[in-house]
């Protein structure tokens, strides 16, 4: 299309960390929470006073909100934007939550009053609106904004009043951003207050460090002046201090992803380019090795699948009643971490146990001729109050066959290949044996638990009834599921 117009358009890939270039203004720049836990526990706000706008300024102040709601703020789930002009309404503000039917007031380009209830049945046909009803429709109460004499900013995060909408006059902007996540509203508001913030005046945070640091970092020889370049063209304004090879760097609001030296030592390597820096040999020499766990797992892969079984991936995350009601268990018996805000019922836990991904795979395809083998080596995780995060993963291989004969002669053969590969031999003590146990998942009395050195492992057997019936499977199955760590 070249010679077709003579307007230049520059196409401009934006970091996801970079929240601040979502607008024209963020790409110039060179550079009091109250709870209602019940639906959007935090708010914080600011103030732009002595701003100017313009219709283009306006625009762009209006479309940034839109670009964050659909990005960071995750289509209003996690932070909604209100804005206000400041000359109509007057502090203190309240945010508070209310049944719907004691919120009324006057939306945005609405000619009369609404209850909540009537808003929400009103805005199903708004084809910009309708969209965000999902996220506080079900709830008992919805979160609300007043100011000291009983007026509505917003009823977050569907729309604002119409008594505080903002216009070309507005010289002082009210910013409120509600939000499930405190930290994404704190970052929400930061860009839109300094984004505009050229409008009016607005300090930045400033930051020191040395050439020195930066040339040492990255494998570069460059002057203090150069490196304050580097760093001004990627937004953050720099210059020599005179002080040695100290350079001052301001770190706006905007610049959420810069909490340490290091950030901005990227930024240089950045703006230098990564392909100019010069190849050096690493002073230190060292020769890099595989994870020994990790190196078991996959020479233990390739000779369960020559042993005829077929490899599965199943996700890391289950329903509880995968890991607990299924198997004939209860969930608190299980040790499995869970998920505090699952989306899905199916990613409600992280797996105990690599069995039920394994026979949902086997019922997923009953079509396939019989028998069907097979298996997965992964992790699952248990909680574990030993560790800083309060839980650990667990190395574990799993097999099963599914046939019209239970088969577990099959499964109790792959156990001593398995045993014969990890050169571990079948003896009492310093070996490994099986003996009868108990287990509500597998058939009585065909259940046995594997001891290596001493030390239980795991267990195989052939499944109970119940529990091939809870996944929709109608022929036996026997299975196998052991800890490998331990052969490390």
């Amino acid at each position: 299309a070249s010679g077709a117009s003579d307007i230049i358009l520059y196409k401009i890939d934006v970091p996801a960390n970079r929240y601040d270039l979502l607008c024209l203004e963020g790409l110039v720049l060179h550079f009091f929470p109250v709870q209602t836990a019940a639906v959007r526990p935090h708010a914080v706000a600011a103030v732009l006073r002595n701003i100017t706008f313009t219709q283009e300024r306006y625009d762009s102040f209006i479309e940034l909100q839109e670009k964050l709601h659909q990005n960071i703020c995750r289509k209003r789930s996690l932070v909604a934007i209100g804005t206000h002009d400041l000359d109509t309404i007057s502090g203190p503000f309240t945010y508070t939550a209310k049944p719907p039917g004691d919120i009324c007031f006057k939306p945005l380009n609405q000619t009369k009053e609404y209850t909540a209830t009537q808003l929400m049945s009103l805005y199903k046909t708004d084809s910009h609106l309708r969209h965000y009803l999902h996220i506080i429709e079900d709830k008992p109460v919805y979160p609300v904004i007043y100011d000291s004499n009983g007026i509505v900013l917003s009823m977050p995060p569907i729309i604002n009043g119409d008594h505080s909408k903002i216009s070309l006059k507005t010289k002082n902007v009210f910013i409120e951003c509600t939000a499930t996540d405190v930290t994404k509203a704190k970052i929400v508001l930061d860009m839109m207050v300094t984004m505009f913030s050229e409008y009016c005046s607005q300090p930045f945070t400033k930051e020191k460090l040395t050439s020195e640091f930066i040339n040492r970092k990255v494998g570069i020889n460059e002057s203090t002046e150069k490196i304050a370049q580097l760093l001004t063209r990627m937004c953050l304004r720099s210059q020599a201090t005179g002080v040695g090879d100290e350079i001052e760097v301001e770190i706006p609001p905007t610049r959420s992803d810069v909490i340490h030296a290091c950030d901005i030592m990227e930024d240089a390597a950045i703006a230098y380019g990564f392909n100019n820096i010069t190849r050096t040999t690493p002073r230190t020499y060292t020769v890099a090795n595989q994870f020994p766990l990790n190196k078991l797992t996959e020479l233990l892969r390739q000779d369960l699948a020559a042993a005829g079984f077929t490899e599965a991936l199943n996700f890391a995350l289950c329903s509880q009643e995968d890991i607990a009601d299924k198997l004939g268990k209860k969930i608190s018996e299980t040790k499995a971490a869970h998920i505090s805000n699952p989306k899905t019922a199916e990613f409600q836990v992280a797996r105990t146990t690599l069995l039920p991904g394994l026979l949902k795979t086997i019922a997923a395809n009953r079509k396939m001729p019989l028998p069907l083998k097979l298996f997965e080596i992964s992790d699952v995780v248990l909680k574990d109050e030993t560790k800083d995060v309060g839980a650990s993963n667990s190395r574990r291989f799993c097999a099963v066959y599914y046939n019209k004969s239970p088969g577990f002669e099959v499964i109790h053969g792959l156990l001593d290949r398995t045993m014969q590969l990890l050169e571990v031999q079948p003896a009492c003590g310093e070996g490994y044996h099986i003996q009868a146990a108990d287990d509500s998942t597998f058939f009585p009395g065909r259940c046995a638990e594997i001891f290596v050195r001493g030390k239980s492992v795991g267990r195989l057997g052939v499944l109970h009834p119940d529990v091939i019936n809870r996944f929709e499977l109608t022929m036996p199955c026997s299975a196998l599921e052991m800890d490998i760590e331990p052969f490390l």
